[in-house]
């Protein structure tokens, strides 16, 4: 899998881009919790009073205050507010400043409240303290020594030591509120402005959250689909540059999966991957260390949901893995069934194998369906299991958040905020889960199209191209070639050597199986020779450019081959300028002009895919006018007559005579009559040469080519000719 990151390298900045676009999110979404908290404890518990400092307050309020403080917080309070018509107000500070004035504002705010307060314990205190009912407390404490402050301070400090210190703070903020309405403040229009205020900033938390997200999903779907693009021309290009050894080791089923459900496959887990791989991590590590700040009595609840979870998965890796592993198998199998089921659909009626077919069909259909179904059935039980744990920790946070909160150790919204953090942080697990899921199958799809790219192509461009000379066009030579597939114990072609010279007509002919199309397909390199050395034009196939190779070459193979299109496209498919006239001679020339002129649109004709509209004869002749309109030095003709009648045999390779006169001419055929007038005939036996030469010379020299000719011509025919 790793393999095909390397063709993401190229679009390294997309990656970059959703790495920034995908932290932004993070932060927004881990900051969503906070206000959450802040609006139900400081908007509607506190009123809007958000900590112990005070926006305003009256002179003389903050001169009791002043009494219970240190002289370094009496300094840093006199530095930050401002005195104007008897109300001091609090001038503009750092983050850092506000924490000290809460710190420096809550004991004493305490203390004050609590002596004020009508409470049992207040009033036990003020008895204490000589303070009667009625006293103006301010007066008091201003002419009490310094000693019995800092002593009453150190007494109340020791006492809350105990208290959390949102207790402390929860305290401040009702002198605070009670402050306020004693200025004549309006608390329900501070509370309400407050939730006005904080929830618009988390709808703008919130809404920069999904900008970055849809951002996020373009960039990283624009940059699966580049990939799936890249894969895709890079397995096309790779498979055009196979020669038969590696068509071998693939069928067709096969590559035509890879280049697509495969890599649908690939591309769908990259869609995903970056979004979750980068986001999940973030999310999860950022909402631990949230939830260590804002209470770690509860986190034993996240590692029994998190413990339940890895159980969950482990149980469906251990058991729907091994079926994820098979899933692009048993479709490659499907598609192969399929293939030849269509290719074959005339074979198969006339046999009447129809019902048999269907069965063969079914069954690897039915053994994918059942794959596929016991993998979608895991994955159905996976989802209500993942929900019901995480519906179960919700539970638990809230029992026990309201334990807490009940015995006034934690704030609702804390509460809320924890279980928010919580889900964030199961959510980033589940996903890594998601994707650890889909990882198999992805990965089996990437060994699959890696296995294409990384095949070694054995025949390759040299390094050092041979241009041939130009005094001997149209020239071919085997010297001494032997031939053997990979793998094989036998060579299908041994010491083969013949020299065909610029228009010569040279034919080859053998039982079947000696190695006649082999021999053949070694010229445009379809195959290399395993030993020996062939020629063109003077130079070794090895040593030149195969583009040059084969643009010398005009090939028809046995069985003829059309593309989509139209007859004038498939006739120009070798040399795309030439002219109508030139098409048409072509076709005139294989004998394929007549049927083409009866058509409604002539040239324009529509072939079908594979060329299914038109009959096997007509195929062959628009191979033939094919490479007819390339005009080659060389034409190689794969036994390419065999679905001609015998008048059009004849007079095709009359109008081939003359049109091929300035090239060389090798002819593939299994009927004597094709070959008759070829000035040299090679006969294969077993792989090797028995026999080369005339008709007339073949007849009383060699066995092989005479027991081939008294089975296909009477004694008449063999003695006139």
């Amino acid at each position: 899998m790793l393999k095909i990151f390397r063709y993401v390298k190229e679009k390294w900045y997309f990656v970059l881009l959703i790495f920034v676009l995908l932290f932004a999110q993070a932060m927004s979404d881990l900051a969503l919790p906070d206000y959450t908290a802040k609006i139900i404890n400081v908007g509607i518990q506190q009123k809007g009073v958000e900590d112990a400092v005070p926006e305003e307050i009256r002179a003389e309020t903050l001169n009791q205050l002043l009494l219970l403080m240190q002289e370094a917080q009496r300094n840093l309070v006199a530095n930050s507010y401002t005195l104007e018509n008897g109300i001091y107000h609090l001038n503009k500070i750092e983050v850092s400043e506000r924490e000290e004035l809460n710190e420096a504002f809550g004991i004493p705010m305490f203390l004050l409240y609590s002596l004020s307060s009508d409470r049992e314990d207040a009033r036990e205190i003020r008895s204490q303290m000589g303070i009667a009912d009625g006293m103006d407390l301010g007066v008091v404490l201003s002419q009490m020594p310094e000693g019995q402050l800092i002593q009453m301070r150190e007494q109340i400090e020791l006492a809350i030591a105990e208290m959390e210190d949102f207790l402390v703070a929860q305290v401040a903020v009702i002198y605070i509120q009670d402050e306020y309405e004693m200025m004549g403040k309006d608390i329900g229009k501070l509370q309400n402005n407050y939730v006005l205020i904080s929830g618009l900033r988390m709808l703008g938390v919130a809404l920069f959250s999904m900008i970055c997200a849809v951002l996020t999903t373009l960039v990283s779907c624009k940059l699966a689909a580049s990939l799936g693009h890249n894969l895709r021309n890079r397995v096309y290009k790779k498979v055009l540059s196979f020669s038969g050894k590696e068509m071998n080791q693939f069928s067709t089923a096969s590559l035509i999966t890879r280049s697509t459900n495969d890599i649908q496959q690939v591309q769908t887990l990259i869609t995903m991957l970056f979004r979750i791989v980068i986001y999940a991590p973030i999310l999860g590590i950022g909402g631990l260390i949230k939830v260590m700040q804002t209470d770690t009595s509860m986190t034993w609840i996240l590692a029994l949901g998190i413990g339940l979870l890895l159980l969950l998965v482990a149980f469906l890796f251990t058991v729907a893995m091994p079926k994820f592993k098979s899933l692009q198998t048993l479709l490659d199998k499907l598609n192969l069934v399929t293939r030849e089921i269509l290719t074959g659909i005339t074979v198969i009626r006339a046999f009447s194998n129809q019902k048999r077919e269907e069965e063969r069909f079914e069954e690897a259909n039915q053994t994918l369906t059942r794959t596929n179904l016991f993998v979608n059935r895991c994955m159905s039980f996976m989802m209500p299991m993942m929900i019901l744990i995480m519906n179960g920790i919700t539970v638990l946070i809230i029992y026990n958040g309201a334990r807490s909160v009940d015995m006034g150790t934690m704030q609702v919204g804390d509460m809320f905020a924890f279980m928010q953090y919580a889900m964030q942080i199961i959510m980033a697990f589940l996903m890594l889960t998601m994707i650890s899921i889909m990882l198999p199958r992805a990965s089996v799809s990437a060994k699959r199209i890696n296995e294409v790219l990384d095949t070694e192509i054995s025949i390759e461009e040299t390094m050092n191209p041979v241009t041939p000379a130009t005094n001997i066009k149209g020239s071919v030579e085997f010297r001494n070639v032997s031939f053997q597939y990979p793998g094989a114990e036998e060579k299908v072609l041994d010491d083969v050597s013949f020299t065909a010279k610029k228009g010569e007509t040279v034919a080859f002919i053998g039982s079947t199986g000696s190695g006649k199309s082999t021999l053949i397909n070694l010229i445009p390199r379809i195959f290399d020779s395993t030993e020996g050395e062939i020629l063109v034009d003077g130079a070794s196939v090895k040593q030149m450019r195969l583009k040059d190779l084969r643009a010398r070459i005009g090939y028809v193979p046995q069985k003829g081959v059309l593309f989509s299109g139209s007859i004038a496209s498939n006739i120009r498919y070798g040399h795309e300028e030439a002219s109508e006239d030139e098409v048409k001679q072509a076709a005139k020339v294989a004998q394929a002009w007549e049927f083409i002129s009866e058509k409604e649109e002539g040239l324009a004709s529509t072939i079908s895919q594979g060329g299914n509209n038109v009959s096997g004869g007509q195929k062959q002749r628009l191979s033939i006018a094919r490479a007819v309109a390339k005009k080659p030095e060389i034409f190689i003709f794969d036994d390419s007559f065999s679905a001609l009648d015998y008048k059009t045999d004849v007079v095709l390779r009359r109008a081939l005579k003359q049109e091929t006169k300035e090239a060389t001419t090798l002819i593939v055929a299994q009927r004597i009559s094709t070959i008759l007038h070829a000035d040299k005939i090679v006969v294969l036996d077993e792989g090797k040469i028995v026999g080369q030469g005339s008709h007339k010379a073949l007849l009383n020299t060699c066995e092989v080519y005479k027991q081939i000719a008294m089975s296909q011509l009477s004694e008449e025919e063999l003695a006139n000719e």
